[in-house]
Protein backbone atom coordinates (compact mmCIF):
# COMPACT_ATOMS: atom_id res chain seq x y z
CA UNK A 1 0.00 0.00 0.00
CA UNK A 2 2.77 2.35 -0.18
CA UNK A 3 2.37 5.34 -2.09
CA UNK A 4 -2.00 4.61 -1.34
CA UNK A 5 -4.02 7.39 -0.32
CA UNK A 6 -5.32 6.93 3.53
CA UNK A 7 -8.96 8.60 2.68
CA UNK A 8 -11.11 7.84 -0.53
CA UNK A 9 -14.70 9.31 -1.67
CA UNK A 10 -17.12 6.01 -1.75
CA UNK A 11 -19.83 7.09 -4.08
CA UNK A 12 -22.40 4.90 -3.22
CA UNK A 13 -25.37 4.80 -6.26
CA UNK A 14 -27.70 1.84 -4.42
CA UNK A 15 -28.82 1.65 -1.34
CA UNK A 16 -25.55 2.61 0.67
CA UNK A 17 -26.86 6.05 -0.05
CA UNK A 18 -29.07 5.78 3.06
CA UNK A 19 -26.85 6.64 5.85
CA UNK A 20 -28.55 4.00 8.54
CA UNK A 21 -27.83 1.10 5.83
CA UNK A 22 -24.58 2.13 5.48
CA UNK A 23 -24.07 2.33 9.15
CA UNK A 24 -24.40 -1.69 9.28
CA UNK A 25 -21.45 -2.08 6.29
CA UNK A 26 -19.59 0.42 8.96
CA UNK A 27 -20.46 -0.15 12.56
CA UNK A 28 -22.04 -3.63 11.97
CA UNK A 29 -25.68 -5.24 12.10
CA UNK A 30 -29.09 -6.06 10.05
CA UNK A 31 -30.97 -3.47 7.53
CA UNK A 32 -34.24 -2.56 7.79
CA UNK A 33 -35.82 -5.02 5.97
CA UNK A 34 -33.15 -6.81 4.97
CA UNK A 35 -31.79 -11.04 6.38
CA UNK A 36 -28.16 -10.18 6.70
CA UNK A 37 -26.20 -9.20 9.79
CA UNK A 38 -23.05 -7.74 8.78
CA UNK A 39 -19.77 -8.04 10.60
CA UNK A 40 -18.87 -4.18 10.07
CA UNK A 41 -15.55 -2.18 9.75
CA UNK A 42 -12.73 -2.58 11.55
CA UNK A 43 -12.95 0.69 11.94
CA UNK A 44 -15.94 2.00 13.08
CA UNK A 45 -16.01 4.90 12.73
CA UNK A 46 -18.73 6.82 10.36
CA UNK A 47 -17.52 8.90 7.41
CA UNK A 48 -16.13 11.62 8.30
CA UNK A 49 -18.04 13.70 5.58
CA UNK A 50 -20.71 12.76 2.70
CA UNK A 51 -22.13 14.85 -0.42
CA UNK A 52 -24.60 14.11 -3.11
CA UNK A 53 -22.66 13.61 -6.33
CA UNK A 54 -23.59 12.41 -10.21
CA UNK A 55 -21.83 9.92 -11.90
CA UNK A 56 -21.81 9.38 -15.80
CA UNK A 57 -23.64 6.33 -16.82
CA UNK A 58 -26.75 4.32 -15.45
CA UNK A 59 -28.64 2.13 -12.82
CA UNK A 60 -30.18 -1.21 -13.74
CA UNK A 61 -31.39 -4.00 -11.85
CA UNK A 62 -30.63 -7.52 -12.10
CA UNK A 63 -29.50 -10.83 -10.41
CA UNK A 64 -31.18 -11.95 -7.30
CA UNK A 65 -29.87 -10.23 -3.97
CA UNK A 66 -29.40 -12.93 -1.04
CA UNK A 67 -30.19 -9.43 1.38
CA UNK A 68 -33.37 -8.09 -0.48
CA UNK A 69 -34.56 -10.76 -2.60
CA UNK A 70 -34.91 -9.01 -5.81
CA UNK A 71 -32.52 -7.70 -8.01
CA UNK A 72 -29.42 -5.96 -7.05
CA UNK A 73 -28.28 -2.56 -8.59
CA UNK A 74 -25.54 -2.35 -10.55
CA UNK A 75 -23.72 0.68 -12.09
CA UNK A 76 -22.39 0.72 -16.01
CA UNK A 77 -20.65 3.46 -16.70
CA UNK A 78 -20.95 6.15 -19.95
CA UNK A 79 -24.32 7.96 -20.81
CA UNK A 80 -26.62 9.54 -18.46
CA UNK A 81 -26.63 10.16 -14.95
CA UNK A 82 -26.52 7.85 -11.94
CA UNK A 83 -27.52 10.24 -8.70
CA UNK A 84 -25.07 9.01 -5.94
CA UNK A 85 -23.54 10.05 -2.20
CA UNK A 86 -20.23 9.94 -1.92
CA UNK A 87 -19.09 9.04 1.43
CA UNK A 88 -15.16 9.89 2.83
CA UNK A 89 -13.61 6.75 4.39
CA UNK A 90 -10.48 5.13 4.56
CA UNK A 91 -9.16 2.58 1.83
CA UNK A 92 -9.33 0.36 5.11
CA UNK A 93 -13.05 1.31 5.58
CA UNK A 94 -13.64 1.08 1.58
CA UNK A 95 -11.87 -2.40 1.86
CA UNK A 96 -13.89 -3.56 3.97
CA UNK A 97 -17.04 -2.55 2.21
CA UNK A 98 -16.16 -4.11 -1.00
CA UNK A 99 -15.48 -7.68 1.32
CA UNK A 100 -18.86 -7.69 2.76
CA UNK A 101 -20.70 -6.65 -0.24
CA UNK A 102 -18.72 -10.31 -1.32
CA UNK A 103 -20.01 -11.94 1.60
CA UNK A 104 -16.64 -12.65 2.45
CA UNK A 105 -15.14 -11.17 5.98
CA UNK A 106 -13.60 -8.17 6.52
CA UNK A 107 -9.78 -7.64 7.57
CA UNK A 108 -7.47 -6.77 4.73
CA UNK A 109 -6.79 -3.84 2.63
CA UNK A 110 -7.22 -3.74 -0.85
CA UNK A 111 -4.68 -2.54 -3.13
CA UNK A 112 -5.97 0.50 -5.06
CA UNK A 113 -2.83 0.83 -7.67
CA UNK A 114 -4.34 -0.69 -10.68
CA UNK A 115 -7.84 1.52 -10.47
CA UNK A 116 -6.17 4.75 -9.42
CA UNK A 117 -3.35 4.37 -12.25
CA UNK A 118 -5.90 3.00 -14.97
CA UNK A 119 -9.17 4.15 -13.76
CA UNK A 120 -10.87 0.34 -13.50
CA UNK A 121 -9.61 -3.12 -11.71
CA UNK A 122 -11.48 -6.28 -12.22
CA UNK A 123 -10.57 -8.06 -8.88
CA UNK A 124 -12.61 -11.16 -9.45
CA UNK A 125 -16.07 -12.16 -11.11
CA UNK A 126 -18.01 -11.55 -8.51
CA UNK A 127 -21.00 -9.31 -8.58
CA UNK A 128 -19.04 -6.21 -7.22
CA UNK A 129 -15.66 -6.87 -7.67
CA UNK A 130 -15.04 -4.41 -10.22
CA UNK A 131 -13.62 -1.29 -8.59
CA UNK A 132 -14.30 2.03 -10.98
CA UNK A 133 -12.34 5.34 -10.39
CA UNK A 134 -15.51 7.83 -10.78
CA UNK A 135 -13.89 11.01 -10.27
CA UNK A 136 -12.53 12.77 -7.03
CA UNK A 137 -13.72 15.54 -4.22
CA UNK A 138 -11.71 17.82 -2.86
CA UNK A 139 -8.20 15.97 -5.07
CA UNK A 140 -9.26 12.65 -3.38
CA UNK A 141 -10.21 9.95 -5.64
CA UNK A 142 -13.47 8.98 -5.87
CA UNK A 143 -14.00 5.31 -6.52
CA UNK A 144 -17.06 2.70 -7.11
CA UNK A 145 -17.77 -1.12 -7.21
CA UNK A 146 -19.90 -2.96 -9.71
CA UNK A 147 -20.30 -6.09 -11.92
CA UNK A 148 -17.47 -6.66 -14.68
CA UNK A 149 -20.79 -7.55 -17.51
CA UNK A 150 -22.94 -5.12 -19.29
CA UNK A 151 -26.77 -4.73 -18.51
CA UNK A 152 -26.77 -6.56 -21.90
CA UNK A 153 -25.10 -9.69 -20.42
CA UNK A 154 -26.94 -9.75 -16.93
CA UNK A 155 -29.77 -11.35 -15.68
CA UNK A 156 -32.40 -8.29 -15.60
CA UNK A 157 -34.56 -8.33 -12.27
CA UNK A 158 -36.54 -6.34 -10.43
CA UNK A 159 -35.57 -5.10 -7.50
CA UNK A 160 -38.08 -5.71 -4.17
CA UNK A 161 -39.84 -3.66 -2.03
CA UNK A 162 -37.44 -3.71 0.49
CA UNK A 163 -34.62 -2.71 -1.31
CA UNK A 164 -36.47 0.47 -3.16
CA UNK A 165 -37.29 1.58 0.17
CA UNK A 166 -33.90 2.20 0.92
CA UNK A 167 -32.82 3.47 -2.66
CA UNK A 168 -35.54 6.30 -2.04
CA UNK A 169 -34.70 7.06 1.62
CA UNK A 170 -30.98 7.47 0.24
CA UNK A 171 -32.40 9.46 -2.57
CA UNK A 172 -34.20 12.01 -0.55
CA UNK A 173 -31.00 12.04 1.88
CA UNK A 174 -28.39 12.83 -0.44
CA UNK A 175 -30.15 14.56 -2.87
CA UNK A 176 -33.48 16.00 -1.76
CA UNK A 177 -35.79 14.47 -4.38
CA UNK A 178 -39.46 14.57 -4.38
CA UNK A 179 -41.43 11.13 -4.08
CA UNK A 180 -42.61 11.88 -7.07
CA UNK A 181 -39.24 12.14 -8.76
CA UNK A 182 -37.97 9.08 -7.00
CA UNK A 183 -40.52 6.70 -7.76
CA UNK A 184 -39.91 8.03 -11.64
CA UNK A 185 -36.30 7.23 -11.87
CA UNK A 186 -36.28 3.92 -9.93
CA UNK A 187 -39.28 3.01 -12.02
CA UNK A 188 -37.77 3.77 -15.20
CA UNK A 189 -34.21 1.85 -14.56
CA UNK A 190 -33.60 -1.45 -17.03
CA UNK A 191 -34.55 -4.42 -14.45
CA UNK A 192 -37.47 -2.13 -12.76
CA UNK A 193 -39.10 -1.19 -16.05
CA UNK A 194 -42.31 -3.17 -16.82
CA UNK A 195 -42.12 -4.36 -13.74
CA UNK A 196 -42.66 -1.38 -11.76
CA UNK A 197 -44.60 1.73 -12.73
CA UNK A 198 -44.18 5.00 -11.27
CA UNK A 199 -47.06 5.17 -9.65
CA UNK A 200 -46.76 2.16 -7.89
CA UNK A 201 -43.32 3.10 -6.59
CA UNK A 202 -45.05 6.01 -5.75
CA UNK A 203 -47.77 3.65 -3.64
CA UNK A 204 -44.93 1.70 -1.79
CA UNK A 205 -43.22 4.74 -0.53
CA UNK A 206 -46.37 6.03 0.71
CA UNK A 207 -47.50 2.89 2.50
CA UNK A 208 -44.07 3.07 4.60
CA UNK A 209 -43.61 7.16 5.09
Amino acid sequence: MSGMPRWIWYAAYGSNMAVERLRCYVQGGQAAGGVRTYPGCRDRGMPSAARGVELPGRLYFAGVSGQWGGGMGFYEAGAGVVPARAYRVTVGQFSDIVAQEMYRPPGADLDLATVLATGRDELGPGRYETLLLVGEVDGEPMLTFTASWSPAEAPLNAPAEAYLRQLAAGLAEAHGWSTERIAAYLASRPGAAGRWSAASVAELLARTA
